[in-house]
């Protein structure tokens, strides 16, 4: 077992008598030409829990260039690429028809599971196939509104409702915000991936951030992209910061399951060396 699996299982309380669990299936290609494409979406807003379909997608593409972080992605809906300033055409726009179809995917799985989803697609040669779907992770907002919009719909009872909003959510809400009418210097702008504020030494490998953390330095990470080998950096900064990547890369879902804030794709950043701090809000 790699270092980074003991990671994981050291986080989420998970022996290691457990074992491993391994999945099977047939390969297909987003990567064949312009009528091939993948992607990753969320039935739901993971970040503020509004019932938007939420996603990136990257033509002409392999799933891994979408979540590690390697390409800059597009926006599924026309919607979200004007919210986020984007010229890039939404999968909307580019291939109407499957969008259609995944909207229709969207919510038959929202209705069986009964819970916001974490989809990940291909797209071969003008066909979308459905590679995998799992309980997405949220922030503690975003589970505070899906639990009680999902209880308000009538797919989960006020009861479940209840039982899915954790103890350690509550950490999470108390989380600092910066006061939007204080004056700040503007370095660098990215995607919004996870909420919240933070403070902190610039570190650029996790295993500094680690080792700085346990000497009580508060640490911003900043990675051109980050790898699931960066768990424990991840753990251990205050806020992450990347200069590649989009909303469902590799940082931004990382960062919102722990309740750090994560600013991604912020490709140009101006740095006043004169100062020993970073800041980074998501």
């Amino acid at each position: 077992m790699n270092q980074r699996a003991k990671t994981y299982r050291k986080l989420h309380d998970i022996p290691e008598e457990w074992g491993t669990a391994v999945n099977v299936q047939a390969m297909v290609f987003g990567n064949m030409g312009n009528d091939c494409a993948t992607g990753v979406a969320f039935t739901r807003n993971p970040s503020n829990g509004a019932k938007d379909f939420y996603g990136e997608f990257l033509v002409n593409a392999q799933g891994e260039d979408v979540v590690a972080g390697i390409r800059t992605p597009q926006e599924l809906t026309i919607k979200a690429r004007k919210s986020h300033g984007s010229d890039l055409p939404s999968l909307e726009e580019v291939m109407p028809s499957i969008f259609r179809e995944l909207e229709t995917v969207r919510h038959q799985l929202e209705n069986h599971y009964r819970d916001m989803q974490d989809i990940e697609f291909t797209i071969q040669q003008g066909k979308l196939y459905m590679l995998q779907t799992r309980t997405g992770k949220r922030t503690a907002h975003a589970a505070l509104q899906i639990a009680v919009d999902m209880a308000n719909e009538g797919l989960i009872s006020k009861s479940q409702a209840l039982m899915r909003l954790k103890p350690d959510l509550i950490d999470q809400l108390l989380h600092p915000t910066l006061d939007p009418k204080a004056k700040k210097t503007v370095i660098a702008k990215g995607l919004p991936a996870s909420p919240g504020a933070a403070a902190g030494k610039v570190v650029f490998s996790a295993d500094e951030a680690v080792t700085r953390s346990e000497n009580g330095d508060k640490v911003i990470l900043v990675r051109i992209e980050t790898s699931p080998d960066d768990i424990h950096g991840l753990h251990a900064a205050e806020g992450v910061l990347t200069t590649r990547g989009g909303m469902t890369s590799h940082a931004a879902v990382v960062a919102r399951g722990m309740g750090r804030p994560c600013v991604a794709g912020a490709g140009e950043v101006k740095v006043n060396y004169s100062s020993a701090s970073f800041e980074v809000t998501g």
